[in-house]
Formats: structure tokens, sequence, C-alpha cells
């Protein structure tokens, strides 16, 4: 009879701390204090040399001080792992610590720096947070199950070891919800993630300690995991910059995940950083160690410079965005329109040509991606956990699961309990091929609509379409309910990144008038915003979305639009 549950996750978590270094502890901030963004320059635990590493915030910069030698590898990794450490004190964002390991790699750069007098590769000395599917042999993998604790990984994800060949140092992992299929990031082994601008705020998920993570400087860059929004939503609830790339762009073999063989719309990986040069730097580092060879579905596509240029229309030049202002099932909370207006007018001050963008088919296509996710009928959630016996959970309110939890790990889901996807629909093998089927013939009509732009703007199709990441801020633990303005990219397979823009004002941002309610969520998103109040200090951001595959124009349009928005703001 396998231990009980509770036992195991207690223990992992209690393993978990005492791998923390006594010197690295803090007198943690009182309860009260929701913004914690400024504790670990405050714990006097950093010396100046250290604080100037991690407050550094540019990727670029940080790379050429490691390849030149003015900064080791070994005091860079040092310093982002012991802010890592304050973090976690204060936002709970990780999962496996592995410190010596770490370091271990860090001194193998600069050993081979001194010798050779070259780096490594592209991305020399460069810390990196994974998300807690990236395995490293070694080391447990649990994404969040009691089911898979104690079970270290055999071998590293490709990812790991494309990062290890481009001169990366993997320095730590972190948290996630259970089965990844949440916005939020809770779980019964790690518990929940917080957001460091609002501790009473959810930080996002799935890659939700990555988000609460880089927000605090603890890493300048991490990778994370998107299948309906899951780089995208912590990215941006954190006010940070992130990618999500189109289908293999990235290698993901060797990753463990929920849904195995649902490639109808499969989850990617992307990074999330504090600066847009984070965004390059990764992109062209991993694939400079062509990645398909380590994995058999990333597609062969180098790095396109000319396409990151933008050389028929780069900066200076007149270019065309499209702005969806509501995806016409939930509409936008007031910050988030004033967030849109801010980038409008920016970039028309900059010369550049700005549509309106209403899109099509936005309902069934989320009505679609969502039938897909359930088609197995929760089977494969479902049974992991039933070797545990630990609950299935069907919210990311509790902070500690009921015996009524608990008693879901055994079910056969046959009552088909909600979700944040809805009920468990099971899909015949049929029924799943005609839905893929109407996918195609969706996706073939909004390409169409796309370039058929071409005749009401520069004379070219749209550039990119900017739009809401989500209709609101960071909102209250258990309350990230519509995902619909990230998931609509990952059924469309188009490349989308993620923008800071501003914060929520509650002199700017009061709420509006009620309007008439399309659906249930939208009525619970008006609800929800009647008290800005909630929502302090809580990031804006705004998502850019390119075509297919065009991974290196959304980088470049990012760019140039975060910095005109940055600059108009001034």
């Amino acid at each position: 009879m396998p231990d009980d549950w509770r036992i195991v996750a207690a223990t992992k978590k209690a393993a978990q701390t005492a791998l923390i270094p006594k010197e690295w502890t803090i007198t943690p901030p009182p309860a009260e204090r929701t913004n914690v963004l400024g504790v670990p320059h405050e714990s006097g635990l950093l010396s100046a040399k250290e604080l100037e590493i991690t407050e550094l915030r540019n990727v670029d910069a940080l790379l050429r001080k490691l390849a030149s030698g003015e900064w080791t590898s070994v005091e860079v990794t040092t310093a982002f792992l012991k802010r890592a450490i304050i973090a976690q004190q204060v936002v709970n964002c990780l999962t496996e610590i592995f410190i010596d390991k770490a370091v271990a790699w860090a001194e193998s750069l600069d050993k081979q720096l001194k010798e050779t007098g070259k780096p490594v590769g592209p991305l020399h000395g460069l810390p990196i947070s994974l998300k807690d599917q990236f395995c490293i042999e070694g080391l447990d993998c649990c994404m969040g199950y009691v089911s898979w604790v104690n079970k270290p990984s055999k071998k590293n994800a490709a990812l790991v070891d494309v990062l290890l060949s481009a001169g990366a140092v993997p320095f730590i992992r972190t948290n996630i919800p259970q089965t990844l299929m949440w916005p939020e990031s809770y779980n019964v082994v790690f518990g929940r993630t917080v957001n460091p601008a609002n501790r009473t705020l959810t930080c996002g998920g799935s890659s939700g300690g990555e988000g609460a993570l880089v927000a605090m400087d603890g890493s300048p860059l991490g990778v994370g995991t998107d299948i309906g929004g899951s780089v995208r939503i912590p990215a941006g609830l954190n006010g940070l910059f992130g990618l999500r790339p189109s289908f293999n762009r990235f290698p993901y073999q060797g990753a463990v995940n929920s849904g195995y063989g649902q490639e109808s719309v499969p989850s990617v990986l992307g990074p999330i950083t504090s600066s847009v040069s984070g965004l390059m730097a990764f992109t062209k580092g991993v694939l400079s160690q062509e990645p398909w060879l380590y994995d058999p579905l990333c597609i062969r596509k180098p790095w396109d410079e000319e396409g990151y240029q933008l050389q028929e229309h780069g900066e200076g030049k007149k270019m065309c965005f499209a702005i969806m202002w509501d995806d016409g099932i939930v509409k936008p909370t007031p910050p988030v329109k004033r967030a849109l207006d801010i980038a409008k007018v920016a970039l028309e001050a900059a010369g550049h040509e700005v549509i309106d963008w209403k899109g099509i088919h936005h309902e069934e296509l989320r009505d679609i991606v969502i039938a897909i996710f359930n088609a197995d009928g929760g089977d494969n959630c479902a049974d992991v956990c039933k070797i545990s016996g630990e609950p299935l959970l069907q919210t990311m309110v509790p902070e500690a699961p009921t015996q009524q939890d608990q008693s879901m790990a055994s079910k056969d889901l046959e009552d088909e309990p909600e979700g944040l996807f809805g009920s468990y629909k099971r899909l015949s093998a049929y029924e799943l091929w005609k839905l893929q089927w109407r996918k195609r013939a969706l996706q073939k009509d909004y390409l169409d609509l796309w370039v058929g732009t071409k005749g009401k703007t520069t004379g070219r199709k749209i550039d990119g379409i900017i739009m809401p990441m989500a209709p609101y801020p960071a909102p209250p633990h258990g309350k990230n309910i519509y995902v619909g303005y990230t998931m609509l990219w990952n059924i469309l397979d188009n490349p989308a990144a993620i923008f800071p823009v501003t914060t929520v004002d509650q002199t700017l941002d009061v709420p509006v008038e009620k309007h008439e309610f399309r659906c249930k969520e939208d009525q619970l998103v008006y609800e929800m915003y009647t008290s800005p109040e909630l929502f302090k200090d809580a990031p804006i951001t705004l998502q850019l979305v390119g075509m297919k595959l065009e991974e290196e124009a959304v980088i470049g349009m990012t760019e140039i639009v975060s910095k005109l928005v940055a600059e108009y703001k001034k």
C-alpha cells in the first residue's frame, strides 16, 4: 500500500525547504504587504555586485559581460540563485533546487573560457530557469503530481541538452498547476505561487512560477510551455516579455506533459524574460544548436535574420498594425482598454498605420479547442492521480483539497466534472477527425482574412495584430476564468509575443457602465472589475501576433512597438 499522498507531498515540500542554505534565509515580510518586488533588494543578502547583476534586466548586456569574462558564470549564477531563493520565500515560485549542479556547470564554463579565450556558445554562462516539465537527469520532475514524486529523470529533456550545448546554465526549476491545464499555479505538492506585484492576485499559469521568478529578477530568462496561453499569461500578468512560437519551432522532446498523444493543438515552449532582447537571445541561441537534430518533430528552420530585420518595412518605415479591441466574447476591462489606446496613439505618432480588427469564428474556435483538450474524457490526468490517490483538482481556489476533492481521484469521471475548460466530454476517433477537419477550414478562413487586408492598408497585408493578452489585469486567486484571447492563437498556430505597457491606475481605470452581457464569463469579468482597488499595482500588457512560423518578425515588431510605447509614456 503506497504512503498516503499527503505524507508524500509534505515530505517532498520539506525536502525542498531543507535545500535552502541557512545564510540565504530572510525574515518574511508581513502578510499584509502585498507588493514584494522590492524584498530581494531590501533583504541585505545580496552584495552590491549581485544587485548590479540581477537588476541589469538586459539579457544582451549580460551575455556580453559573460562572454568577455568581465563577469564569471559562477558569480552570475550564484547571484541569481540567491535571488531566486529569496523570491521563493515570499512568492513560493520554485520546485527543484539544485545549487551544486548549477554551480558545477558554471565552473566548467568559466574554465573553458579561461583556457580557450572563447565563450562556449551564444548563451555562454547565462542562468536559465526552467518550468517543472523539462527533465534534468537525476532530478525529480513531478509536475505537481504526488504520483511522480521520488521518480528521478533518467535523462535530460532535449531542450536541456540544447541549452547546455549553447553554453547556458539551467539553474532552478519553477512551479506549475497540477495537470498544467490551468492559468494559475497551485498543486498539492508545492502549493500556490502568488503574484509578486500583489500577492492577493494570481501569477498566472501554467508557467506561473517562471512569471513570478522573472518578475522578482530571480532569473534573467525562464522557459515555459504554452498550449492555451501558458507562457503568455504568466508573462502578461507579471509585466514581462514572453513568446509563444508556432508548433515545433523549438524542441519539446523529453519534456513531461499532460495529454500525451494529443497533437491536434500541441503544446509549445517559449521564453519569459524581463527584456525584449531575451526573446531574441533565446530564439537565436536555441536555433543555433540545430534543435531538429535533437527532436524529430522540430522544424528545420535556422534563425531568419531578414525576417527579424523586417527589411521590407523596417524600423523608420511605415508599418501597419491591426488592433483587436475585443474578441466579441468577453469585453476587456478599463485598464486593458487604456493599454490599447496607448499603443494606438504611440504607433500613430511614430507614423505607423493602425486599423481595427474584429476577427472571425472566435467562439467556434474556442469550442473546438476545448473539445479537443477534453476528448479523452479526462482519463489522462485522472489515471495519474489514481496512482497516489491524490485529488484531481477541479478548481484553483482551495489552499488544501477537501475530502470531496480527494474522492474525485478514484472516479472514472463518468459524471463529467467541471474544470476550466468545461465538462470532460469523451470523443470517438471519428468525432475528433471531424473537429480537426473543421479546424483546418477555420484556419484557412482566418488566413484569408489576414491576407485580404492588403487593400485597406499600406498596400500590403497587415504586419501584425495588437490585442489584449486577457480581458483583465492579474485577477484574485481562483478567478482567472477566461483564456480566449491567448487560446485563439494556439488553435490558429500563429506566433505571439507579450510586452508590458502600464499598470492599473485607480484614478484612470474606473469601472464603466454595465453592458449587455454576452455570456457568463463576460458578466463575471465585468463584476470582478467593479472593485479596482483589488488590482493595486497589477501590470497591464498586450499581445502582438504575427503570421505562422514568423517568430523573428514577431520579435522584431515587439522591439519596435514596446520601445514606442515606453517612449510615449515618458
